[in-house]
Formats: C-alpha cells, sequence, structure tokens
C-alpha cells in the first residue's frame, strides 16, 4: 500500500548502534549536532496541522506543518516505532519482561504507577503507551532497548532523521516536558506514515480502545476510535506547553488519510479538528476523482481556538497539570466594572418581574481548581450572553478535586439551544436534565 519514503535500512547498522549503546558507548557528537535547535515563537499560535494521503505522501492541507511544537504524547510513537523494530528482527518478544527501574518508576503521571523492581511483559508495556499513554512504561521501554533513556532519546533522534524528520529532536521516550523536544506536524506525519508502513503487523496496537492490567480496566484517552467513522489511531498528546496533540489516521472507500493535529485548545477542539481534516479530506479525494479541482483548504471552514482555554479533568496527564491553563494568544483583559449612573440606578430600583426559572443546567467544563471553573464561567457567559443571560452561574463539587463550572435555572429548550450555540464555537458543553 505504501511507496517506501527511503531506502531499506542496514539490519547490521542498527544492531551496532543498538548494541553500542547497550554496552555504554557514547552516540557521536556529530550525529547529534547534526539536529538544529529550535526555539518556539511565543508569538506565534500553538495550533499547527497537517493532512497527508498515506499512500502517496502527497500533502493536502498545511497549516504551519513546518513551525516547530511540542509533541506531548505523540512522542510515543517513535518509542513504539523502536520497539516495533526491536520486535520484527528478533530482539524482542512480546513476551519478554520490561523491569522497571527506579528512574522509570519515578515518572510523572499518567502512569501505571509500578513500583521499582516490577516488571511487566512488553505486550503489556505497548498497551500501556498505546492505552494510557503512560509514561513509566515508555522509559522503561527506553532503558530496556537502549540501556538508559538519554541513549535511547539519541537513537530517536537518529531514526527520526533517517526517516526524513529534519526539524525534530527527542530527548525523552515518554514526551513529558522538555523544552528542548521539538518536532514539527510534518514530521509527526512522516513518523505516522513509516510506522503503519513498516510495521503493519503491530498498527493495530492504536486502534485498542482499552485493556485490562492486573484486574482493572484502564481505558484509553482517543475517543475518536469511537465517534469517527474509519478512524484507527494513532495517539493522543497534552502538556500545558504544547496544547492538545493528535495524530490520527482514518480509512474510507480504501484510501487512507494522515492528519496531525497540534495545539488544540481543548479535546473537544482538537478531536472536531480532526474530524473535520478526515472527513473533508475525504471529500476532496473523491471529488478529485471524478474530476473536480479542489482542496481541503477550499472547503474547510478554520476557527482557530483563541483567548485561555482550560484542561478538562479527564484528558491524559503529561506531567505538568498544576497550572492546566493553556494561553493560545496574549490572554484577554477581564472586562472592565460596568458603571451605573444615578438615573439607571433609580430606574432599576424597581426589579424587573423575573422570568420562569428552569431545572435544566448545561455544564461547560471540569477543573482542578475553583478559580479556572469561575474564569470559565465568566469567559462563556462574555461570549455567549445572549443564551446564557437568564442562566445562574455555579460552581459544582466544592467538596471534591473536581470544579464543574454549570449555568442552571434554565429551560430544557434554553439548555438544548445555548449548548448547540456554546458546541458550535467548537466550546465544551452537556445539557445536564434535571435529577
Amino acid at each position: 500500500m505504501f511507496a517506501k519514503l527511503i531506502p531499506v535500512r542496514s539490519v547490521l547498522a542498527a544492531l551496532g548502534l543498538a548494541g553500542a549503546m547497550m554496552c555504554g558507548l557514547a552516540v557521536p557528537v556529530a550525529a547529534s549536532a547534526q539536529i538544529p535547535y529550535l526555539q518556539m515563537n511565543s508569538a506565534e499560535p500553538k495550533y499547527a496541522a497537517i493532512v497527508i494521503d498515506a499512500n502517496s505522501g502527497e500533502m493536502l492541507y498545511d497549516k504551519r506543518a513546518d513551525s516547530p511544537r511540542y509533541p506531548a504524547s505523540v512522542t510515543k510513537i517513535m518509542t513504539l516505532y523502536l520497539t516495533f523494530e526491536a520486535l520484527s528482527e528478533g530482539r524482542l518478544k512480546l513476551t519478554d519482561r520490561v523491569p522497571f527501574s527506579s528512574h522509570a518508576a519515578a515518572q510523572s503521571p499518567t502512569k501505571l504507577g509500578l513500583q521499582p523492581g516490577d516488571s511487566i511483559s512488553v505486550d503489556e508495556a505497548i498497551r500501556a503507551m498505546t492505552v494510557k499513554s503512560a509514561n513509566d512504561a515508555a522509559v522503561a521501554m527506553a532503558e530496556r532497548l537502549g540501556g538508559s533513556e538519554s541513549r535511547f532519546a539519541a537513537l530517536m533522534t537518529l531514526r527520526g532523521q533517517e526517516l526524513g524528520m529534519r526539524n525534530s529532536r527527542f530527548v525523552n521516550a515518554s514526551g513529558l516536558p522538555d523544552s528542548r523536544q521539538i518536532s514539527t506536524a510534518r514530521d509527526l506525519a512522516i513518523l505516522s506514515r513509516a510506522t503503519m508502513r513498516d510495521f503493519p503487523q503491530y498498527y493495530s496496537y492504536f486502534s485498542i480502545k482499552g485493556f485490562e492490567f492486573r484486574g482493572r480496566y484502564i481505558p484509553g484517552h482517543n475517543r475518536l476510535l469511537t465517534n469517527m467513522e474509519g478512524f484507527d489511531g494513532l495517539k493522543t498528546g497534552y502538556t500545558n506547553a504544547s496544547g492538545f496533540n493528535l495524530a490520527g489516521s482514518a480509512v474510507r472507500d480504501g484510501r487512507r488519510l494522515i492528519a496531525v493535529v497540534l495545539g488544540g485548545s481543548s479535546t473537544a477542539w482538537r478531536d472536531n479538528n480532526m474530524e473535520d481534516l478526515l472527513t473533508t479530506g475525504f471529500d476532496v479525494l473523491k471529488r478529485r476523482s471524478h474530476g473536480e479541482r479542489t482542496t481541503i483548504a477550499a472547503n474547510l471552514y478554520e476557527d482557530e481556538p483563541t483567548g485561555p482555554i482550560m484542561r478538562p479533568s479527564t484528558e491524559e496527564g503529561d506531567g505538568d497539570q498544576a497550572g492546566l491553563k493553556i494561553v493560545l494568544t496574549d490572554n484577554p483583559r477581564p472586562p472592565a466594572a460596568l458603571k451605573v449612573s444615578p438615573t439607571l440606578k433609580t430606574a432599576q430600583a424597581k426589579p424587573a418581574p423575573k422570568k420562569a426559572r428552569g431545572e435544566w443546567a448545561v455544564q461547560v467544563g471540569a477543573f482542578k481548581s475553583k478559580s479556572l471553573a469561575n474564569e470559565q464561567l465568566m469567559l462563556v457567559r462574555s461570549r455567549f450572553s445572549k443564551f446564557v443571560a437568564d442562566a445562574e452561574g455555579a460552581v459544582e463539587g466544592a467538596a471534591s478535586s473536581t470544579f464543574r463550572a454549570q449555568f442552571q435555572g434554565l429551560t430544557a429548550d434554553a439548555a438544548r439551544g445555548a449548548c448547540r450555540a456554546i458546541s458550535a464555537k467548537r466550546q465544551p458543553c452537556i445539557v445536564l436534565a434535571p435529577q
């Protein structure tokens, strides 16, 4: 199905490099020095995206595809690529054990939470990376294959260069925050294509929605596996610095597309954007087959994320979850205090009759702090005042670790109408019926 991007690599060369790493030999400085140190431009929006035809490699859509971005847990595709490579070459078996060192066990969540000295099978480690995005499993696998995470990261960078990832540099196996770990939408699309091209026998791991591990069920983060026709992978990612990332792929009518979305403002926005890109891409391919000349860009309504966007509490954690706020552009100034003239005060002395209060509500986010929930209420009220003007903003869950931002006191029709309007702007919204 796929045309080769590069000549077949020498197995002996790969084994030699891996063997040198296992023996503790230093990776040549000249090899890593070829990778430029890329700086993120703070003035540039975080959002970047690309769509390519998986068969031909043709780029169908490009939005800052070559601008440096933080890959977050999408990094694990490269960790998995090297794992699949070791399996295909017989250097590793799915039943082999992957031990957890103190360094691996100490990784930040999301993780399996194993203790130093414990171990899991290679199959379990792969599932932990693809489904749970387990950082400890990624580091344990890196140490299993490279001797240390740093040596494995050097191999990741070198293999990326060999695949054609010209603007990527890896310094860890998990995607946990590190300003030196840089990639681009194009490079991650190249990696995604190479993974399914070179190791089709292992690609099904990316479509697993959950797995059993030591008596408990671990669900995945990739909602499009359930919600989008033909979608079968690959990897989500999030850090506060990166925003919400996703490398995805889908098949329709025998054609496969690969898309990468970086810097989304929420899981909902990211997933909607991915679905829009792929759906429009398939439509463009179909229309082209009938002789029509068109592009994805000409058929896609673009509404890039702006302003302070809050991370929902259910998304995977990639280690820097204390702040939770992603600022995609400069923070808007808070609304100025409303000045009320004496005549207006007099006119308002007699309150207007209250409208009938409903028992329905809409929820516009769930957060780890009350202040973030209140900020989201203020933001939504300012943008959608027409729909929530008569609702009462409330933060539920003060006694728990999750604070839910809600607009209460709506009728059923008002709640549904408000949620439709909010969701249309790619903001999270759930209609809550009376209990």
